[in-house]
């Protein structure tokens, strides 16, 4: 009975186990900031696109999947609105000038970004403090709200998140007015006129995201936002492209070549085809090329080989004759190719020609041939004897000129 127990109670407690282990736990949605008009969690910019159209009712929104110099080649207009909402708007030399060239012109660039580009800030005599990421755990209550200098409704817009501490801490007085602060009064929403148009430069861009504008009334901090733009303005576009394209130089250091490449349309295009073409390539050339014939190594002269072998077995038996012998044959051999003498009768006229078809002192000439006499009349040879003719035959080679 006590065993019973004792089993009944242990697999009680090992289904209460299982049971809170299959409790699910709360899902946190994705943080991740995106602003992407199609986004629906809770930094995508759903809520604010759609918004947007009923804020500019009488336009349709053109979304623009190009970077802004190619946007601005395609387009010649004056009185547009343009929107870019990214966390990080990092600008090429050409697409700078493109959103100065646009603005100026009399057009309006609105801009909400953590990190809008340093030289299209300078340009506009602008900058904003170095970006802090406080983490989760400090999130509090924190808001933003419309300067009380343009605005009527002075309103602070708030959610329960990081801190708002993003602000421009320079900016001319003369060309710009703030209008827009956070909750401690510091500027982070900017309107700076430029040629015939205006910049809109908004440094929080998590305050256009879903998760802001769905609280209260948060969705009225949108209408303020654009309460200086034109009503009806010629076209209004959305940027669908540096909120997927650009990255923090800290991010991009982390990305292969081929990525940063493939990141710009142009760059990624002329990647692509020469993809392609050295696939092409590779299948039709490979085909016709022959295939490698193996070098055959070139015979090796053994013929000094040879005749040192033959030369040791010669004076391991001292057959100093035979060795006498083969010099003298191929040193009248060498005559007979050389200087084209008949070497079978060796006179003083033959001795006179040699010496001075080769250069070599008569003397030295004479003593050779002396030598070459005396080893023909000797039954025996010495190996002083071979030693010498070996000597003067070196000699008459090395006068030889």
């Amino acid at each position: 009975m006590r065993k019973t127990i004792l089993y009944c109670t242990f697999f009680l407690l090992l289904a209460i186990v299982f049971a809170s282990c299959n409790i699910q736990k709360p899902v946190v949605p994705p943080l991740k900031e995106t602003f992407a008009k199609k986004d629906k969690n809770p930094f995508g910019c759903y809520v604010f696109y759609n918004q947007l159209k009923q804020v500019f009712y009488q336009n349709e929104l053109n979304s623009k999947k190009e970077n802004f110099e190619t946007v601005w080649r395609q387009i010649s207009d004056t009185a547009s609105v343009y929107v870019v909402i990214s966390k990080n708007v990092f600008l090429s030399e050409a697409g700078q000038k493109a959103m100065l060239d646009y603005v100026n012109d009399g057009n309006s660039l609105f801009i909400s970004s953590d990190n809008i580009d340093s030289s299209l800030l300078d340009s506009l005599s602008c900058k904003v403090n170095e970006p802090t990421y406080a983490g989760l755990e400090n999130m509090k209550y924190t808001s933003v709200k419309p300067d009380t200098a343009f605005y009527d409704d002075t309103s602070a817009y708030s959610y329960f998140y990081v801190p708002f501490a993003n602000h421009f801490v320079q900016y001319d007085t003369s060309i710009t007015n703030v209008l827009g602060t956070n909750e401690v009064g510091e500027a982070n929403y900017l309107e700076v006129f430029y040629g015939k148009g205006r910049f809109y430069l908004h440094c929080e861009p998590r305050a256009l995201g879903n998760y802001f504008l769905l609280q209260k009334n948060n969705y009225q901090y949108l209408q303020h936002l654009f309460a200086f733009t034109a009503l009806r303005p010629e076209h209004v576009y959305w940027d669908d492209y540096y909120n997927k394209k650009n990255y923090p130089p800290s991010e991009q250091g982390s990305k292969s070549g081929i990525q940063l490449l493939l990141q710009y349309p142009a760059t990624a295009r002329a990647f692509w085809l020469v993809f392609l073409l050295l696939a092409v390539y590779i299948l039709f050339g490979g085909k016709r090329r022959q295939r490698i014939v193996e070098s055959i190594p070139s015979n090796t002269n053994t013929t000094v080989a040879f005749t040192e072998t033959v030369g040791h077995l010669y004076l391991q038996k001292k057959d100093n004759r035979n060795i006498a012998d083969k010099m003298i044959m191929y040193f009248m051999e060498h005559i007979r190719k050389q200087y084209y003498l008949n070497t079978s009768q060796v006179n003083d006229d033959f001795i006179t020609t040699l010496s001075r078809k080769s250069n070599v002192p008569k003397e030295i000439t004479e003593d050779l041939f002396r030598s070459i006499n005396l080893v023909h009349n000797s039954f025996e040879i010495t190996d002083q004897q071979l030693l010498l003719l070996n000597q003067q035959i070196d000699i008459f080679y090395k006068n030889n000129i």
